[in-house]
């Protein structure tokens, strides 16, 4: 039950009334009269004392401090006033509204200290990333500088290294610039009517000969001939694909299989890409979306590629209100799947 000042002046002023009357009865020579005067003035002067000290000297002063508290959580978030319980325990009020308003400050402190350390963390994947083709092509260069321009042998193979440093250095921009601009919504999607089907056939045609290099297969299986529609930003869809697809072909294993499958249901068409690789270990599935992380880094690296494909996959599948999830099994092969809005 919610006490409020007035109820608990007045049990109060009838227990303190109670117990005067009590005493006064074993006095000898009080009257009734006597008894009824005190026993009221007893009650009219406790009531108004306790009622003064609980109202005044508690209940405006903590009132005071829930309002305080109260407008500042108003002015730090969004709170719907549905959602604040009216209750007229100011005591009460004050414990949950202070609860509340120290667990969201924790959980900005949280996200603060993540952040940081996932800028400290971002900071130094950047650096190595440019480091690496930077540092090569400079050596090629100054080894050029210092002579071996005047041996056309070396000088063409080392500018040819030279090259390729710098033209991975290029595509590393691209990608990092194509991430911040899928983060802040800078990119805009242009939905349309895709054929997933024709996309995933162009994108086998323009990945046979890496395919045909590690003798590996790719197929199509689709619920049925003719074309797979699906609401998408063309552009982006195959930008996805093709990073998906790549990957299984790069990191499976020689003689592997990629198996992209379309499967329907009512409103969406399902999308997976399976490979017969060597799978991706349990600790690393929940971070491979993550920009710069390699399972495998010293092979990743002589596969190419920038480390923020994935990211990239992430974002834009987002942005078409998808979620990619990937399963794996070491040494079984990996799967990754999503969904996409069909269009008939």
């Amino acid at each position: 039950m919610s006490l409020s000042p007035r109820i608990i002046a007045l049990l109060l002023a009838c227990l303190i009334s109670s117990l005067t009357l009590t005493f006064l009865t074993f006095v000898e020579g009080v009257t009734s009269t006597m008894l009824f005067v005190v026993g009221v003035s007893s009650f009219v002067l406790s009531f108004f004392l306790v009622f003064y000290a609980i109202e005044l000297l508690v209940f405006r002063e903590v009132n005071k401090m829930y309002k305080t508290i109260h407008q500042l959580k108003i002015r730090d978030f969004t709170i719907s006033r549905k959602a604040i319980i009216k209750n007229t325990n100011p005591f009460k009020k004050l414990n949950d509204e202070i609860f509340v308003y120290v667990a969201k400050k924790q959980k900005e402190i949280d996200e603060l200290k993540r952040l940081e350390q996932f800028r400290r963390e971002f900071l130094a994947d950047v650096s190595h990333e440019l480091k690496t083709p930077i540092f090569a092509a400079q050596g090629f260069i100054h080894t050029l500088i210092d002579g071996a321009v005047d041996d056309e042998n070396v000088r063409d193979k080392f500018l040819s290294k030279a090259a390729k440093s710098l033209d991975g250095l290029d595509a590393l921009v691209k990608d990092l610039v194509a991430l911040s601009q899928l983060e802040t919504g800078e990119v805009k999607m242009s939905f349309g009517r895709v054929d997933l089907a024709d996309i995933t056939q162009e994108i086998f045609d323009q990945l046979e000969d890496i395919a045909r290099s590690k003798h590996t297969s790719l197929t199509l299986s689709k619920p049925h001939p003719g074309p797979v529609w699906v609401k998408a930003d063309s552009q982006r869809i195959v930008q996805v694909m093709t990073n998906l697809i790549e990957n299984a072909v790069k990191y499976g294993n020689e003689l592997g299989r990629v198996v992209v499958t379309l499967e329907e249901d009512k409103k969406h068409i399902i999308v997976s890409i399976r490979d017969n690789g060597p799978g991706i270990p349990p600790e690393h599935l929940s971070r491979i979306f993550e920009r710069f992380y390699r399972v495998e880094k010293s092979r990743s690296k002589d596969r190419g590629g920038t480390g923020l494909g994935l990211a990239i996959v992430k974002h834009i599948l987002s942005a078409h209100k998808a979620k990619i999830t990937v399963m794996s099994k070491v040494e079984k092969g990996t799967t990754f799947r999503f969904k996409l809005e069909r269009m008939d």
